[in-house]
């Protein structure tokens, strides 16, 4: 057992509340369990309960054992001469207050079967700690619990770009830029792409955008990825081109040292990713503009068809030949794109301009792409939990990766309605 529980329980009234009396025999009510304190001082502020014939109005501290009142030093500190009730789980002392009186002091009659419950969730070993109880959700509940959850995935995320555009000026086309490639790195090579966008404005590719070989060069230069063992005219036409830009713009290159090749896809190279940026750029300038006035999933996937220049047909990496292939963008790539980079950017638009129509339409297109697949989809649905497009996987990424895997049970609400309930219907 732990402190943290007890508070917990306390403050959702997890334990019998019928028939309850003081250790020194007083019958009891909780009229009001009080505010939670997060500062310091007694831990829950304004409580009420009826003492006997008297009703108290005060401080409520909580202890696991009565005697931590002293190793704490409380008898010691003014601050906490207001509490009017101790709650414990082991009585082995009676505590006093400075001036000599009993302060009453509750044993929280928490049930055997919520102590169970909270034991199995502290156990580790298992994909997610309550997937014991799993079965027991209302899929309702469960519908209405993802959908908060999504909203806060997309909020953190908002907060993201809303720091972004305050580092730019409110500039929401820069900031779209700087998103949008990043989240070509799929993961793995988000970070480069990420310092490849901050160290070469939107500014200087759109004084090019007209010139599909130039966009090439300045980003392909400008990631250090025109350096290459095994040359070819084109790769050397590239660089050229770049070294006049790095002049023109006072470029510096990022560490070429970033990139990751290794156990990729060959459609997963930096390279191909950066072309294939190139050529999105090329196609469409005022992509966010466009964006804001597309209802629906397709026309944006339609946008991101595009091709780079023939010379990635066959090339994965320059001055390498390989078989011909188209090195357009995947739809599964696309659809990434759009969950990762089109609904934040969306999402945190409508919010400062307070478009609400605008909002749902991000939660629209979600609903329109499918599910993304990885090893936590993966993990939901082994536990026969429906997961049949966007909307759903990224609440439960978000559920797994800011509850489960922090060990937040105590404060999910997924969690709190399998701790609380025996059966629950989550009603």
């Amino acid at each position: 057992m732990k402190e943290e529980f007890l508070h917990y329980a306390w403050q959702y009234r997890l334990f019998a509340q019928e028939n309850l009396r003081t250790t020194d025999g007083e019958s009891l009510t909780i009229v009001d369990v009080g505010q939670k304190n997060v500062d310091a001082g007694p831990d829950f502020f304004n409580a009420k309960v009826l003492i006997g014939n008297t009703l108290w109005a005060g401080n409520v501290e909580i202890h696991l054992a009565a005697s931590d009142w002293y190793h704490h030093s409380h008898h010691e500190d003014f601050c906490y001469d207001t509490v009017i009730l101790h709650v414990v789980w082991n009585s082995d002392i009676v505590v006093y207050r400075k001036n000599g009186e009993t302060i009453p002091q509750l044993v929280l009659p928490i049930s055997h079967e919520t102590i169970k419950r909270k034991g199995l969730l502290d156990l580790g070993g298992c994909w997610i700690r309550c997937e014991k109880f799993w079965n027991e959700l209302n899929p309702k509940f469960l519908d209405i619990q993802l959908s908060k959850v999504l909203y806060e995935r997309l909020q953190r995320k908002s907060e993201e770009v809303f720091l972004l555009l305050k580092s730019t000026k409110n500039d929401w086309d820069e900031v779209f830029y700087r998103i949008l490639l990043t989240s070509f790195g799929l993961h793995v090579n988000s970070l480069p792409l990420e310092q490849l966008s901050k160290s070469l404005p939107l500014a200087y590719l759109r004084k090019h955008r007209d010139n599909l070989f130039q966009l090439e060069a300045l980003l392909l230069g400008q990631a250090s990825l025109l350096d290459c063992e095994n040359s070819d005219e084109y790769q050397k036409l590239l660089k050229r081109e770049y070294c006049f830009f790095s002049s023109k713009f006072d470029l510096k290159p990022i560490d070429k040292n970033l990139w990751k090749f290794s156990r990729m896809r060959p459609s997963n190279f930096p390279t191909i990713k950066i072309v294939q940026f190139a050529s999105l750029l090329h196609h469409s300038d005022k992509f966010l503009s466009n964006l804001l006035s597309v209802t629906d999933v397709e026309s944006i996937r339609g946008m991101f068809r595009c091709t780079p220049s023939a010379y990635w047909d066959t090339h994965y990496q320059l001055g390498k030949h390989s078989v011909y292939r188209s090195k357009q963008l995947g739809e599964s790539t696309i659809d990434l794109l759009i969950i990762n980079a089109v609904v934040p950017i969306l999402f945190t638009y409508a919010q400062q301009k307070e478009d609400e129509l605008l909002m749902e339409r991000a939660f629209t297109f979600l609903e329109a792409l499918s599910a993304e697949h990885n090893s936590i989809v993966d993990g939901w649905k082994n536990l026969g939990v429906g997961v049949d497009n966007a909307y759903r996987s990224q609440a439960l990424i978000e559920l797994k990766r800011q509850y489960c895997d922090l060990h937040k049970c105590l404060r999910c609400s997924i969690g709190h309605a399998l701790l609380t309930t025996s059966k629950s219907s989550n009603t």
